[in-house]
């Protein structure tokens, strides 16, 4: 695993992306409308495993805080941290319009672990890994941050042909479901590297799942397939 640290673990021209889209983020038919759709999956998958009502969860690259408000509403206390100001704000004030109590944080969550050591009992990294220089690095400070028998979840695309032709050609070129340029094959993550990462940390993988995202029904759901985007769930002894 690399050593980066929390003062350079990000790339600017990520942060810069997605703070243009903080003011839309909301929208349900804006850019960021698959996210709408694979949120009820993704809560589901994590609702499924971990009894959300009275743990404490932090959310990791929380964007305007459509997974945070969500874990919220099922009982859960929740922090969640980004590292785009324009979402954070965006985040805030969309928890004062709903009234779902979430504290949000603009920290890097290689600092948040070196000040919160086994603070959590469940942590969500959803859509994040693949935009950040070192995901090992993430991957540690979430194992950091969870306390015994807490679990983590993660969610990202694999790289494989199939999602090169869905995530980027199909969907930012075709359809232009997304703005251009918001995922970059390379960085994609294969199932193996993931589960690589969460060895290193010390977590045991309990399971990895497909996530389907269907354009013309707008809707999403987990499945076996996992060629294209994928959950995974794993439990720090």
């Amino acid at each position: 695993m690399t050593t980066a640290t929390h003062t350079d673990n990000f790339s600017q021209v990520e942060l810069d992306k997605f703070n243009a889209l903080a003011n839309r983020w909301w929208d349900p038919e804006g850019p960021q409308k698959p996210l709408h759709a694979l949120n009820p999956a993704r809560l589901g998958y994590v609702r499924d495993r971990v009894p959300l009502r009275g743990v404490r969860a932090l959310d990791v690259g929380c964007g305007a805080g459509l997974l945070s408000e969500a874990l919220a509403r099922e009982g859960a206390e929740v922090t969640a941290i980004d590292l785009a100001p324009d979402l954070i704000k965006v985040a805030r004030l969309h928890g004062l319009e709903s009234g779902v109590k979430v504290d949000y944080r603009l920290s890097p969550v290689e600092a948040l672990a070196a000040e919160a050591p086994g603070t959590f009992d469940v942590v969500t990294c959803m859509e994040m890994l693949e935009h950040v220089p070192d995901p090992g690095s993430i991957i540690a400070a979430c194992a950091t941050l969870l306390k015994p028998g807490g679990r983590l979840f993660v969610s990202t695309l694999n790289r494989t042909p199939a999602a090169f032709a869905l995530a980027i050609v199909g969907a930012e070129y075709i359809a232009r479901m997304l703005p251009k340029g918001t995922h970059q094959y390379r960085d994609f993550i294969r199932p193996s590297e993931l589960g690589a990462w969460l060895r290193e940390a010390g977590f045991l993988l309990e399971d990895v799942s497909g996530l389907y995202y269907d354009p013309l029904r707008h809707s999403a759901r987990v499945g076996k397939r996992t060629d294209v985007n994928y959950l995974a769930c794993a439990l720090k002894p």
